[in-house]
């Protein structure tokens, strides 16, 4: 459980920190605050894999988690669901209509490119030959003081939203993730309402922090 906790985590983490050039030098940037898309996460050389879709809303500080994959050569499927005002987290089984609740030990950071991150490049993902051949993105680099790790995040020039990042520690070794299907808005807020069937449960004892989860 807490390894799969970890992946859950580090996508999160990962949710979170997330040619030819442009007229202006390019800018650290924020991603919008509402926006629904799917991701993608590799890490230990891709013996541990997940596919999530996501729901972020950096106004109310909620972020939802549909996702399946593989973790240690065993599949899962997990739905979770984070209040960081609330300081909650939820592990939620439909099919079985049970919930686990847990502490959440972490404040909530909007996702954006660092005001300590170093532009790394910027290039057109794709062909620069016709219009719509090609993606303007920008990839900056910096390090994660809480984990001692280091990354590299790729955002398009344009809205700022997330392509791709590579997240490094030496525990965990490299992690990449992939950013599809981005969409600035949220079609359904009561995705972020826990069901009635969490309403009564019992929160756990066990605090959930990104960070040392993740580790």
């Amino acid at each position: 459980m807490k390894r799969l906790l970890g992946l859950c985590s580090a996508l999160l983490l990962l949710l979170l920190v997330t040619g030819s050039c442009s007229a202006q030098k390019p800018r650290r940037c924020r991603t919008p605050p509402l926006l629904s898309g799917s991701l993608g996460v590799s890490a230990r050389d891709g013996q541990d894999w997940a596919v999530a879709k996501y729901r972020y809303d950096a106004f109310g500080q909620r972020i939802r988690l549909w996702e399946f994959g593989q973790v240690q050569s065993k599949s899962f499927h997990v739905n979770m669901l984070f209040l960081f005002r609330k300081g909650v987290a939820y592990t939620i089984d439909y099919k079985n209509k049970t919930c686990q609740k847990n502490p959440l030990h972490t404040a909530f950071h909007p996702s954006q490119i660092p005001h300590n991150a170093s532009l790394l490049s910027q290039v057109v993902l794709g062909g620069s030959s016709g219009p719509g051949e090609g993606l303007l993105v920008n990839t900056w680099t910096g390090n994660v003081p809480e984990t001692g790790g280091k990354y590299l995040a790729t955002v398009t020039e344009f809205g700022c939203l997330p392509v791709s990042t590579l997240y490094y520690t030496a525990q965990s070794g490299w992690i990449t993730t992939t950013y599809f299907n981005a969409v600035k808005g949220i079609e359904d807020p009561e995705q972020f309402i826990p069901p009635p069937f969490c309403s009564d449960v019992e929160t756990e004892d066990e605090t959930l922090d990104f960070f040392s989860a993740f580790l």
